[in-house]
């Protein structure tokens, strides 16, 4: 399944709720199932001497002794050994942050409606979820988190050296309370701060809206993330368009995923697979060389030969990439708005006993024409920069949705769909 010095995290994108996991994102595309058991090393034990000699020291001599507790100083060695790696994805986590991590896409979340990655070193915004309070308060894919303070917690923290885990923590809280960020924009000369309220955060899978322009009737897909519900969701909405298909008039399908953190790999392949005949979705490199494809499921097929456009821009990151990559590579489909996150590694994790957790980058995703994604990203074919909607306050409610507002991106995406 797919689902930073800004120390270690995967992209979990953790959906923070702020959600926080996109990646569930990033690390559960990689794999079908948890590992577990024990690791065979292939290396020498490590000499333990000086971190040994160095606890003594404080045990004996560092002024707080009640600040010094065994478990913690474990965790933090082990941390600073995966650390070393110097891979934003390669983390340990110790139990309290792997139960954060091991939330479940599907479920409800308390904060503020962000998924978090890292860009450039730098703690950053890879998603900001549909109907969430970041959402409404205009926050971007690509805004850099340069702090988080929140006075009720006591909180006044720079993000330079956090994990994505510990970014999360600060920024979940109770419903209702606030987290104000402060945030930097490309293309902004000075950072700018943001106070959020937190809300109890439901993300949807999918949506569906219908277009008419000159006669014709477009299907606008709005697929939010690759989660367990689009499995029963996305059948439903196949169905559904073939049914208005019939009634005559039908234009064409724009796929939306923009600001789509990703998800699993299984879901990823279910919906290439109405719009590929047959070949490689995507393929999986491992440290050793081999080469894993995953194909086109032959039993689905179900929009073979709808004219259709896929729309992207920088929060569209890991499983959402491989599929718009796919579509293009099999000339499917033309690829309309902004450069893609660039989220094209695997990682698998491995729970232990006493509930700390592992994640281990163990692959790359190769696209069908074995194209690179990590760290580069994909450009469209057609490049529309995003304009933020003018929306006066007497017309703009509590209820308007996303699908409801102006989007330029979106006019261009028809525009290509229709050939005009």
């Amino acid at each position: 399944m797919l689902t930073v010095k800004v120390r270690k995290i995967r992209n979990i994108a953790i959906i923070l709720a702020l959600l926080a996991v996109a990646v569930l994102t990033g690390y559960r595309f990689g794999q079908s199932e948890k590992t577990g058991g024990s690791v065979i090393s292939s290396g020498l034990p490590f000499d333990l001497s000086l971190m040994n000699q160095v606890k003594a020291r404080l045990e004996s001599s560092y002024l707080d002794k009640n600040k010094i507790d065994d478990k913690k100083m474990m965790y933090g060695a082990i941390g600073g050994m995966v650390t070393s790696l110097d891979d934003p994805y390669t983390v340990f986590l110790s139990p309290s942050e792997n139960k954060n991590a091991n939330e479940d896409l599907a479920g409800e979340f308390g904060g503020v409606g962000i998924s978090l990655g890292f860009k450039d070193q730098s703690l950053a915004v890879m998603t900001p979820l549909p109907k969430t309070p970041a959402e409404r308060a205009g926050i971007l894919a690509g805004d850099l988190i340069l702090k988080i303070t929140d006075k009720t917690k006591g909180i006044d923290q720079e993000t330079n050296g956090l994990s994505l885990v510990e970014a999360v923590d600060l920024i979940r809280g109770k419903i209702g309370s606030e987290v104000t960020l402060k945030l930097f924009r490309d293309g902004n000369k000075q950072a700018f701060e943001v106070t959020l309220k937190r809300e109890n955060i439901v993300v949807p899978s999918i949506e569906l809206a219908w277009k008419e322009q000159g006669g014709k009737k477009v299907a606008w897909i709005k697929m939010y993330k690759f989660s367990e519900l689009l499995y029963t969701e996305w059948p439903a909405m196949v169905d559904q368009i073939k049914a208005e298909k019939n009634k005559g008039n039908f234009g064409g399908i724009v796929l939306d995923l923009r600001n789509n953190p990703g998800g699993y790999l299984q879901a990823s392949v279910m919906v290439a697979s109405d719009f590929i005949k047959e070949g490689v979705v995507v393929k999986q490199e491992s440290s050793n060389g081999q080469v894993d494809t995953y194909t086109v499921d032959k039993s689905r097929l179900g929009l073979l030969d709808d004219k259709m456009v896929v729309l992207i821009n920088g929060g569209s990151a890991s499983a959402a990439e491989i599929l718009a990559g796919a579509l293009r590579d099999h000339n499917r489909a033309k690829l309309v708005g902004e450069k893609s996150f660039g989220k094209g590694t695997v990682q698998q994790p491995e729970d232990f006993s006493d509930g700390s957790g592992l994640h281990v980058t163990i692959a790359r995703w190769l696209l069908p024409s074995g194209g690179n994604i990590h760290k580069i990203g994909i450009s469209p074919d057609v490049e529309s920069i995003y304009e933020e909607p003018k929306i006066s306050s007497n017309s703009a409610s509590k209820t308007t949705t996303t699908l409801e507002l102006p989007d330029n991106q979106l006019d261009k995406a028809i525009e290509v769909l229709l050939g005009k």
